[in-house]
């Protein structure tokens, strides 16, 4: 009898460490869930506020075209083909950023800021344009803000690494897939179309 007692003992003690080794496993493996899931929230949210902020440092750029080219048409005259195509340049970006689509976004970037190197190349050829206040103001205003747009880039295309690479990497992926957590895309744009203009006084 006292053996059957001592059996049924440890029976339930094994019993009740395996259900709290259980239980504790189970917990370990919600924390963690938790952990990865806000983690990868937090990532998620950081990319998307970065690309909100290189729209609006585009933005600025943007509205600072219109005004330029009204500038340089009081001097340049003879430059309509160049003014146009920096107009051109600007509507293509504009477009191109409330698609979202990133290579578009890039691929219009590059064209803008190869228009706008035309523009103050112009400049060069016309001596009371180069020296117009508001033309001098309004290119250090566009120098300061592609300036702005590379640094948001450069702080999107961090975050956007660090949502992909928690995306990829084990278990973290797991949770990812759990949740359908997809990896964003890199804003490329080539380093030689972002070079800012000369600002010459």
């Amino acid at each position: 009898m006292k053996f059957f007692i001592y059996h049924i003992f440890t029976f339930s003690l094994f019993f009740m460490d395996s259900s709290l080794l259980f239980v504790i496993i189970a917990v370990v493996i919600g924390v963690y869930i938790m952990i990865a899931y806000n983690g990868l929230v937090s990532l998620k949210n950081r990319s998307e506020e970065a690309f909100s902020d290189v729209g609006v440092q585009q933005k600025r750029r943007y509205d600072l075209i219109p005004n330029l080219v009204e500038t340089v048409k009081g001097y340049a005259t003879h430059e309509q083909d160049t003014l146009l195509k920096v107009t051109e340049a600007r509507n293509m970006a504009v477009n191109a950023s409330a698609t979202g689509n990133m290579k578009d976004m890039a691929a219009a970037e590059n064209v803008l800021s190869g228009a706008l190197k035309s523009i103050f190349a112009l400049s060069e050829n016309y001596p009371d344009l180069k020296a117009n206040q508001n033309f001098l103001h309004l290119q250090q205003e566009l120098v300061d803000a592609e300036d702005k747009i590379q640094a948001a880039r450069r702080f999107y295309n961090q975050n956007v690494q660090e949502l992909n690479t928690k995306i990829e990497q084990f278990p973290s992926n797991l949770i990812a897939k759990m949740f359908a957590f997809v990896k964003r895309e890199f804003f490329a744009v080539e380093e030689a179309a972002t070079v800012a203009p000369k600002v010459s006084f």
